[in-house]
């Protein structure tokens, strides 16, 4: 399975503590910014991240306890200029406020840099409209 389709089926397949936490997250209703979920970056698929901020949020349940492929996963991540910011799925159940205080306040500390979405009418699909097909003559 690619990337792209084991991210929509964590997409469909979203913990308790991550529904929760998209909830405040997305639609711009963290202070008008944009996150995206179950999103994949090179080799992983962070749960959530803001990419002008370069800021991820994962929520860890149990399989995360002392795990060194997470230890491997964030220095990556680092490298790629990402800060990554880690919650117990109980944390988000049971303290909403304090997790989405320190989400808050990474915000305040990261530099925004610009969306790297493309403007309306200049994704993918508008480049597959222009692009010359064979036969047209252009």
């Amino acid at each position: 399975m690619d990337q792209r389709a084991f991210a929509r089926t964590l997409r469909q397949t979203m913990t308790d503590a991550e529904q929760m936490l998209w909830r405040h997250l997305r639609a711009h209703r963290f202070d008008g910014r944009k996150f995206r979920r179950q999103q994949p970056i090179g080799p992983y698929v962070v749960d959530f991240v803001h990419f002008g901020a370069r800021l991820i949020i994962e929520a860890d349940g149990s399989q995360h306890c002392d795990s060194s492929q997470d230890a491997t996963r964030d220095a990556w991540l680092k490298q790629q200029g990402f800060r990554v910011l880690r919650f117990w799925n109980h944390d988000i159940l049971q303290s909403p406020e304090s997790v989405r205080e320190a989400i808050w306040n990474a915000l305040q500390e990261a530099p925004l840099s610009p969306d790297p979405s493309p403007a309306r009418g200049e994704g993918r699909q508008a480049e597959s409209d222009s692009s010359p097909k064979i036969g047209s003559g252009k």
